[in-house]
């Protein structure tokens, strides 16, 4: 009689699964250059995401779907590698972020990446470990931790948690075409003393406003990180979307810093929201762009 198959010798150290997922954020709540010139964003993150599944199989050789998730492949590869058994498996990625538009749409791919293999594996995949697998492949959105957090994405490290934020709503307009973000932000720009400071004292006021779930005060700092950053990527509907704001009596504008995108940032709480929801659609949507909603994450634990 002939032995069992080599498929059917496989046991569940050959072959488990692992899932994970990432949230992603609209922008960034503030963006620019400390006085130390620690280069740094605040996210805000949003009810949409990636997902990731693998299958580690000790056997086979390691794939990704869609295919042209390279960075995720480099990524399981690094943690296979690291786990030192050997072997790959399948990694499926779904996502619902458009790309190139400022979403975090990579970033979030690959800590769900490392959520999922790692998860496979028995790796660690706390915050911190996510950091140390993402470091090697590139800059990155903080979008492993839980809530706002200031984040130095240059160094792929966290600076402060900040908490959370009442419900917020963004009403976008996508002014067109993709940014590749990571070639974006590994450039440095020149940013003065002067304005330095300025983010400092910005950072300063939006942690203050987070604590306190001060809306207001949150539109006041995302606003004034909108103006400062046209210098580097001008936003050519700032000005009329700054307009609407204060027209519907909106918190203030909120913008991709590196990405395409501009919206409004709505009190989701708000008595009267699904008016001014309606008033922003109605007013964006006359505007060149792309019109779109999206919702913060609920907060997480």
């Amino acid at each position: 009689m002939s032995g069992p198959t080599a498929a059917a010798r496989r046991t569940a150290v050959d072959i488990d699964e692992g899932t994970g997922a990432a949230r992603g954020t609209f922008g960034e709540l503030l963006q620019g250059v400390l006085p130390d010139g620690t280069a740094f964003l605040v996210t805000l993150p949003i009810s949409l995401g990636s997902r990731a599944r693998f299958r580690y199989d000790r056997h086979g050789p390691l794939q990704v779907y869609p295919a042209h998730k390279t960075k995720s492949l480099t990524l399981a590869r690094a943690m296979l590698d690291a786990h030192g058994a050997g072997g790959g498996g399948t990694l499926l990625l779904d996502s619902d972020l458009l790309v190139g538009k400022g979403l975090a749409s990579s970033s979030a791919d690959l800590v769900a990446t490392a959520r999922g293999v790692g998860a496979a594996l028995g790796l660690d995949t706390s915050p911190a470990a996510v950091e140390d697998w993402l470091r090697p492949v590139e800059p990155t959105d903080g979008v492993m931790h839980p809530g706002i957090v200031v984040f130095e994405h240059r160094a792929v490290r966290l600076r402060a948690l900040l908490g959370a934020l009442p419900p917020v709503t963004v009403v976008a307009v996508d002014e067109g075409g993709q940014l590749d973000t990571v070639s974006h932000n590994r450039r440095s720009p020149h940013v003065p003393p002067g304005s330095r400071d300025d983010y400092a004292r910005l950072l300063g006021d939006l942690a203050l406003a987070v604590r306190a779930a001060d809306l207001d005060a949150v539109g006041a700092v995302t606003t004034r990180s909108a103006v400062l950053n046209q210098c580097r990527l001008p936003k050519r509907n700032l000005d009329a979307m700054t307009r609407i704001a204060r027209g519907i009596g909106a918190p203030g504008v909120v913008c991709t810093h590196s990405g395409t995108m501009l919206g409004l940032l709505l009190d989701a709480g708000a008595a009267g929201h699904p008016e001014q929801l309606e008033a922003a659609r109605v007013a964006c949507a006359a505007l060149p762009g792309t019109l779109s909603v999206y919702r913060s994450a609920a907060a997480e634990r």
